[in-house]
């Protein structure tokens, strides 16, 4: 019989990706992405080794069953920015926010209009939960009509919640507005608080509660109904993903009691151990429910390890509880290491702000065992998704995000993205391509030393700005401690017209022109205010 050509050619395309075989609907896999909150890369074992002084036997094991990528960041060292980045395949600072993060009662970051990797997967048939942090923002209702007050005073508690989880995708919504520092302290259901602030709490800052709520309780909570959750949707056959945000190990530092003990480092590390057996809880779900050849799992974090727990007493021997700080002495043998090799914490452009785990478990299609060098972004979730599921984003959708399946079924050859863009806390910028990495800021851009000229004390004595830019070799220096950028010119020149290309066409893949959300500068604000000093900038 002759076949016609035209169906050759349809047949030839079918098969030419990976993804074309899972397109059906029978064969969509179940999608869990777990984000921790605040989670160095040296907090957990497999990446850590001997610097690491946590036990961490869950993420082990799924890097055992799964692949474990090296060179994994989040879009921006602090939580916000990220989450935005994660749902929408788009940068954050292309959004209005532009530096720091939101507040309980900040109103909705996801632009009306814009498509969520929830959205995508809904529309092409999954049951889609989130379960967890939000911190995104969500208009709350109030009696006055005006904005909610940050201390509660006009927030109708019985009212109906707007713009939240369930307006951007997302069919079934528990958790929390923001983080466990950040009134109000009250559950959410959908679009609906659960019972009323009636009292005040601080934890640590203060502001409207519910009389039962209590920080220790969230993150069992949320492990309990991400368990019960895989359990019922199991049984229905039809494919689901589940974005479950954490409120760990972010402070405040509350361990249960069972885990209340367990580290030689004190609560911060008791915590750590409890985040672990949360994924744990949530992978063994999968495996009970008899799905885990249909399950892709993602578990990472928002960005690297705050300094905060070590500020407030929250580990038992500070001393051995270290950060670089681009020194280059060894390690100490008791010491332990949250950013690992890497210079820096959580707020920071240095790798330990954004740096961050990144491990895949997909029975069946990757390769247990595994491992990845790819330089991968957490705003790649959405191109990922599309193509798992045989469907590709528009112009206006998704505009940093890269699939990095090839990669997920072993068949990368070559870099999967051309660059990636990192951002800190007070909106400085880095670019990263291959080994070189080049940051716009003289400092750390975030909450280590040397901090930026707006985080000195009023009154001190501020020195002179000699580098405005810093290029660091990451393959032969990992600590960032030499700045490159005098004796590369060509590097600072080519890196900078990369990254003020990707501001200008507001995408940085291949599409059509799009636009940002306001003015993006190049530098921080607290550069761009004052014209004198940029005079010596490059």
């Amino acid at each position: 019989m002759k076949i016609p050509f035209s169906l050759l050619v349809s047949l030839a395309a079918l098969l030419s990706t990976g993804a074309a075989a899972m397109a059906s609907s029978g064969d969509k896999p179940n999608i869990i992405y777990i984000l921790a909150d605040d989670w160095g890369l040296g907090d957990v074992k497999t990446y850590g080794g001997d610097r690491c002084k946590i036990d961490t036997p869950h993420m082990d094991r799924l890097a055992e069953k799964g692949m474990k990528f090296t060179d994994a960041h989040s879009p921006s060292s602090v939580c916000t920015p990220t989450r935005y980045s994660i749902l929408t395949g788009r940068y954050n600072w292309r959004s209005s926010l532009k530096s720091g993060v939101l507040w309980g009662f900040s109103k909705r970051l996801i632009e009306p209009s814009r498509e969520t990797v929830a959205s995508m997967l809904k529309k092409n048939g999954y049951t889609t939960i989130a379960i967890g942090k939000w911190h995104l923002g969500m208009d709350f209702p109030t009696t006055d009509g005006k904005a909610a007050d940050e201390k509660g005073k006009n927030t109708d508690w019985k009212g109906q919640i707007k713009n939240g989880p369930t307006a951007v995708g997302f069919g079934k919504y528990w958790g929390i507005s923001a983080s466990l520092d950040m009134p109000p302290y009250i559950w959410i259901e959908n679009d609906r608080f659960v019972g009323e602030c009636t009292i005040q709490k601080a934890f640590p800052r203060k502001g409207p509660a519910h009389k039962d709520f209590e920080p220790i309780d969230v993150l069992p909570t949320l492990t309990e109904r991400a368990v019960s959750t895989i359990t019922e949707e199991a049984k229905t056959g039809q494919p689901f993903f589940i974005y479950m945000p954490l409120n760990s190990p972010h402070s405040p530092i509350v361990p249960s009691k069972e885990f209340q003990g367990k580290s030689s480092l004190g609560p911060y590390g008791d915590f750590v151990m409890e985040t672990d057996w949360a994924v744990g809880q949530v992978v063994e779900a999968v495996e009970r429910a008899g799905i885990a050849d249909n399950t892709l799992i993602i578990v990472t974090a928002d960005n690297g390890c705050s300094n905060w727990p070590l500020k407030n007493n929250e580990v038992n021997d500070p001393a051995r509880f270290k950060f670089r700080m681009g020194e280059t002495q060894p390690d100490d043998p008791e010491a332990h290491y949250p950013s690992d090799i890497y210079r820096g914490h959580k707020a920071d452009i240095y790798e330990g702000g954004h740096r961050v785990p990144f491990i895949v478990r997909w029975d069946g299609q990757v390769k247990a065992g595994s491992s990845s060098n790819d330089p991968v972004c957490l705003v790649d979730l959405f191109a990922t998704c599309a193509e798992i599921v045989g469907t590709k984003p528009g112009d206006s959708t998704a505009e940093d995000s890269v699939s990095i399946l090839p990669a997920l079924l072993g068949k990368s050859t070559k870099p999967l993205r051309e660059a990636v863009v990192h951002h800190s806390i007070d909106g400085s910028f880095a670019i990263r391509q291959g080994k070189w990495k080049l940051a716009f800021c003289p400092g750390s851009g975030g909450w280590s030393e040397p901090m930026p000229p707006s985080g000195k004390k009023k009154g001190a004595q501020q020195e002179p700005i000699k580098d405005w830019v810093q290029l660091f070799d990451l393959e032969a220096d990992p600590a960032e401690t030499k700045n490159l950028a005098s004796s590369h010119p060509q590097i600072v020149t080519n890196l900078t017209a990369l990254l003020q290309k990707y501001i200008d066409t507001g995408r940085s893949t291949p599409g059509a022109l799009q636009k940002n959300n306001g003015e993006t500068f190049l530098y921080p604000q607290w550069i761009q205010k004052d014209r004198q000093k940029m005079k010596n900038a490059p």
